[in-house]
């Protein structure tokens, strides 16, 4: 289910933050938070119900491996021996989603043969649900990370605004938004940076992502075809290619942002005018903010690379 389709806008939407905050009113915060998460879900398997098996197994898997790595952190060696089986866990679904396909046309590329396999499609989100659960596995094993139950836990994981394209949120910052009462409580002063903010990323969206499309994509197919593209319409396209990226995912990052203000919660930024950048590292800094921050914070400084200072 996209963000700017009529079943989202029409349908699930108005029913997610209605039931939201009906159930927060006359039943209380734990009621409306399990309503969220299965909403969430609900939204998530919208696109392929059979992926709902993948996400509850990676949410079960990595929440029972957070336990064990909380319950055996006196123990140094225990806890760091269950925090790599739940990395390998998340690594190898991964890995297994994004490159199985390519190994196997190496394969058979490399010694002629042809298998029998089914392409892997690969899920909406997998990246982000995964990585946002790699770094709080991380952090439990840190001692960084509180004990959540599991329904609060799957609402960090689930948080549907954020599900499927980021921004990769740290638990730190969006559980304890929902201790607060205020977002249990309707409040119009929400509603409207929230649909602003969403009405702005579906206006990047449908409107100039797809008007940039409309002159990208045949001069592209085109040449994939064979035909001949003129040096001015090879420009015009690379262009309008490089804008239509460039709208497209700040326009899913305006939505997450507008959506999650619908519950009261504050999203960090997650995009930030990249093509201002003055180098390749500033560019990646800014276009996906989160994701470089995951990848500083959970790769580059485990590495090693800290020693050395942070990138410039």
């Amino acid at each position: 289910m996209l963000f700017h389709s009529f079943e989202f806008i029409l349908g699930f939407l108005p029913i997610a933050v209605a039931g939201f905050y009906l159930l927060a009113h006359r039943a209380g915060r734990a009621p409306a938070v399990l309503f969220l998460v299965v909403a969430s879900l609900f939204f998530y398997a919208w696109w392929n119900p059979v992926y709902f098996l993948l996400i509850a197994f990676s949410l079960l898997f990595n929440f029972a491996i957070g336990r064990e790595i909380g319950r055996r952190r006196r123990d140094g060696r225990a806890a760091r021996a269950v925090l790599w089986l739940g990395l390998a866990g998340d690594i190898g679904l991964l890995g297994y989603f994004k490159y199985a396909n390519f190994f196997v046309a190496a394969a058979e590329d490399a010694t002629g043969m042809r298998f029998v396999w089914d392409a892997v499609i690969l899920p909406l989100g997998i990246s982000f649900f995964t990585f946002q659960q790699i770094a709080y596995l991380v952090d439990v094993h840190e001692g960084r990370a509180a004990e959540y139950g599991f329904a609060r836990y799957a609402l960090f994981v689930l948080f549907f605004p954020q599900l499927i394209a980021g921004p990769i949120v740290h638990h730190h910052e969006i559980l304890p938004q929902f201790d607060r009462d205020q977002v249990f409580r309707f409040d119009i002063a929400n509603l409207a940076p929230g649909l602003t903010m969403f009405a702005i990323g579906m206006f990047k969206k449908v409107v100039i992502v797809d008007a940039l499309a409309w002159y990208a994509d045949p001069v592209f197919a085109g040449a994939a075809a064979g035909g001949a593209v003129t040096l001015v319409e090879a420009w015009l396209a690379a262009f309008a290619f490089t804008f239509q990226l460039y709208f497209d995912f700040s326009g899913y990052t305006d939505m997450a942002v507008g959506l999650a203000r619908l519950f009261g919660v504050k999203l960090p930024m997650n995009f930030n005018s990249p093509y201002k950048s003055v180098s390749f590292i500033d560019f990646w800094r800014r276009m996906h903010v989160t994701l470089s921050r995951f990848l500083r914070d959970y790769i580059y400084v485990r590495l090693g690379g800290a020693q050395y200072g942070f990138p410039h």
